[in-house]
Parts: C-alpha cells; sequence; structure tokens
C-alpha cells in the first residue's frame, strides 16, 4: 500500500477544480530489486495517481552502478517516460556507444560537452510540452563538469521556447548545493528535484515564487541496506578500510519519490507530495 505521505482519494479531488500536469519523479533506481518493482507499478501508478509523466533516474539501474540500452527499454516499455542520469553514466561498459541512440534518455547537462547524449529531454502530454534536464554538483563527486548555476541559465535559455514548463534535476552530494540552487532558480522553472544521495528528506515544499523543491527524493530499491547496497560489506570497509564488492540488498523494496501538479498556462507549480510505494508480500517479484 501507498505510504501516507500522499493520498490518491485528496490529488483527485483537487484534480476535479485544478487541472494540472501531473509528474511524478521516483529517485534513483537501484539494480534489478528496484528496477524490476518501478516496472511492475509504473502503469498502475499512472492510473491510481492520474499521473499524466512519469520520470525516473536510472543511473544504478543496472547493477547498482550505471545503465545500460536494454535497460533503458526495459523502462520505457513498462510505462517511463523519461529517464536522468548521474555521475555513474559511464559505469557500464560500451554505454558511451548506446547513449545516443535512446530517445527520452538525457546525460547531466553539464558534462564536458565532447560527451555523447542528449543534455534534456522534452516530454509531450497532449498539446503540453515539459522540459527535463540534470545538472551535476561540483562537491565531493568525482566526475569532471562545469558550474551547474552556468549551466542552468544557458540550459534554460535554449528550450524555453519549446516546452511549456522546465523540470530540473540536481544530482548532487551536498545539501546546501541543492538548496542553494533551488533558491536560485524559484519562479523560473516548475520543479528542482535533488537526487544522488538515496536518502530521503523532508524539506520538500513550493518555494515563495512557485518553484517545487526537495533536497533529495531518496531511492527506488532496498531500505534495510546502506543506499541500496547490502549491510555487512559497507560497515566491514568502513571498519577495516579495505575495498570490497558491495551487492545490490533485495528486501524491504520501495519506490521513493515526489509528485508535482504543474499550472499548464503558468508553467509552475501548483502542487507537491512526497511519495513511497512499499512492496508488500503479495507484490510480484521479477
Amino acid at each position: 500500500m501507498i505510504i501516507a505521505f500522499i493520498s490518491i482519494a485528496i490529488i483527485k479531488i483537487i484534480a476535479l477544480y485544478v487541472f494540472m500536469v501531473k509528474v511524478l519523479f521516483l529517485g534513483d533506481i537501484v539494480g534489478r530489486p528496484g528496477r524490476s518493482f518501478v516496472c511492475e507499478k509504473v502503469n498502475e501508478l499512472k492510473a491510481d495517481l492520474s499521473v499524466h509523466i512519469v520520470i525516473v533516474n536510472g543511473e544504478n539501474a543496472a547493477g547498482g552502478s550505471g545503465i545500460t540500452l536494454s535497460i533503458a527499454k526495459e523502462l520505457f516499455s513498462s510505462g517511463v517516460d523519461g529517464i536522468t542520469l548521474g555521475d555513474h553514466i559511464w559505469d557500464q561498459k560500451g554505454f558511451e556507444n548506446e547513449i545516443g541512440d535512446i530517445e527520452g534518455l538525457c546525460r547531466p547537462s553539464n558534462l564536458p560537452k565532447q560527451n555523447p547524449g542528449r543534455t534534456h529531454i522534452i516530454l509531450k502530454f497532449n498539446s503540453f510540452t515539459l522540459g527535463v534536464f540534470s545538472v551535476l554538483g561540483r562537491n565531493y563527486i568525482n566526475l569532471k563538469s562545469s558550474c551547474p548555476f552556468q549551466t542552468v541559465d544557458s540550459q534554460i535559455e535554449a528550450i524555453k521556447n519549446q516546452c511549456d514548463a522546465i523540470l530540473v534535476e540536481a544530482h548532487m552530494e551536498a545539501t546546501s548545493e541543492k538548496i542553494a540552487l533551488g533558491w536560485y532558480l524559484d519562479g523560473k522553472i516548475a520543479g528542482l528535484i535533488g537526487t544522488h544521495t538515496h536518502t530521503p528528506t523532508a524539506d520538500g515544499r513550493i518555494l515563495p515564487k512557485g518553484t517545487a523543491y526537495i533536497s533529495d527524493v531518496g531511492m527506488c530499491g532496498s531500505y534495510q541496506s546502506v543506499l541500496g547496497r547490502e549491510i555487512d560489506p559497507v560497515i566491514n570497509s568502513f571498519k577495516d578500510g579495505i575495498k570490497r564488492r558491495f551487492p545490490v540488498a533485495d528486501q524491504d523494496i520501495r519506490l521513493s519519490g515526489c509528485l508535482i501538479g504543474i499550472d499548464e498556462k503558468r508553467g509552475l507549480a501548483e502542487s507537491f507530495q512526497r511519495f513511497e510505494l512499499k512492496k508488500s508480500a503479495k507484490s510480484s517479484s521479477a
């Protein structure tokens, strides 16, 4: 069942009075357990929550690190509309040769220009168009990238005439960097969604000028884990400093994200809710 962060009945009542384009954003998918549950539930969630567009971060979807063409196709076939990526983008061998062929998927827009892949995607619902792109943080992330503040300015300028609203993902480690970017973009975009830390935060809200904000929406994967990985190997590495494999965990699987209602005329957020769905014992496993 859907945990108390969100009420389907309330969302449906609101929809009777204010037409909004409803966007469900799901945080980092971690390995097969998270991926299978997303694929199992995405169309059901679209129907139950009257969702028009579903976006997922897929950068950990392949064994917990990176993504592949076949996994992207699997997610799209299940009902996902858009996929964003982060600092694990190149972890799967050969993906740099596949990314250019995947429509509906974008790499972080502030990677070096010579990196392959789209810097943004445009998603549609009827006549409404939503521009989506992500930026990497520059604190504690070991991947070469340019200034996210300058990048969001140039990206917004480049796509603003192609879409009715814009959603930006801040794939960042430092909470301060995300919060600062949220205030910087307030009133300019529909939402700034934080990802990367795999841990949901309690600061989701609509900022004063109409931009939905949350520092981190969490992950889609095992919550009986350390960020989606089995517990003991991580603890042991902290204790002795020895590098070891961190297998993907498979207990207490949840989908974590947020639901944003966007005013199609203003291109700003009308509603915001944290979202979490826990896999029950009765749920099918893939």
